[in-house]
């Protein structure tokens, strides 16, 4: 019993290997017959036609003009000739639409009066007149015994009636002694004043003293 069943399960196992390998066969010819079956591809020939040319029309010929036949030229008289004219002066005008200006009219002529004389020449002030008879400043006694020498330069205010009304120290001598000396005395002296003209006015001037000691 046992031995019937093994051969009857050996027997099925050999139906199913059979179908496997069947199954394994008809695959594989189907693919082997899906690659040799190519898709043929019908070529269509090419047919071109070839259309004639364009025929080009010749232009048409130009056709010579008629020539006319010429005119005689009947002969001019010559003109007699005339006697030469001197020529006339040419004058170049413009035109302009711009409406013409009036002309300038010219200032009144003011007539200035005229200019003031100059004044006259003035003459300066003077203290070196001997007529005036100014006496010189003293020698201030301390200054003599000291030594003091020196020059002194006063400037002075002259009025128009020759008297001093200031004297000022323009330039000094070195010793106070001799400065105040010299101002007392030149403000008591005696000027020729100065003139504008014929008219005595107000001046400055300068006044110099020399303190010297003798030998």
């Amino acid at each position: 019993m046992s031995y019937a069943l093994s051969q009857k399960s050996t027997f099925q196992r050999s139906g199913l290997l059979g179908i496997v390998i069947a199954v394994h066969v008809g695959v594989l010819l189907l693919v082997l017959a899906a690659k040799t079956i190519a898709p043929q591809i019908m070529e269509m020939p090419l047919i071109v036609d070839l259309l004639p040319a364009p025929e080009i029309e010749a232009p048409p010929e130009a056709k010579p003009l008629p020539v006319a036949a010429p005119t005689p030229v009947k002969p001019q008289p010559r003109p007699r000739p005339q006697p030469k004219e001197m020529p006339a002066p040419v004058l170049e005008t413009t035109q302009s639409t711009a409406p013409a200006e009036h002309a300038p009219v010219a200032p009144p002529v003011i007539e200035t009066p005229p200019p003031p004389p100059a004044p006259p020449a003035v003459t300066q002030a003077r203290f070196d007149a001997d007529y005036l008879r100014n006496p010189p400043p003293p020698y201030p006694p301390l200054a003599r015994r000291m030594g003091e020498e020196g020059k002194v330069v006063l400037r002075v205010a002259v009025t128009p009636q020759g008297s001093a009304s200031e004297v000022q120290i323009h330039t000094s001598s070195g010793s106070t002694r001799l400065d105040e000396s010299a101002q007392k005395t030149v403000r008591n002296w005696k000027f020729i004043p100065a003139k504008q003209g014929d008219t005595a006015v107000s001046s400055w001037v300068l006044v110099p003293i020399i303190f010297k000691l003798e030998q």
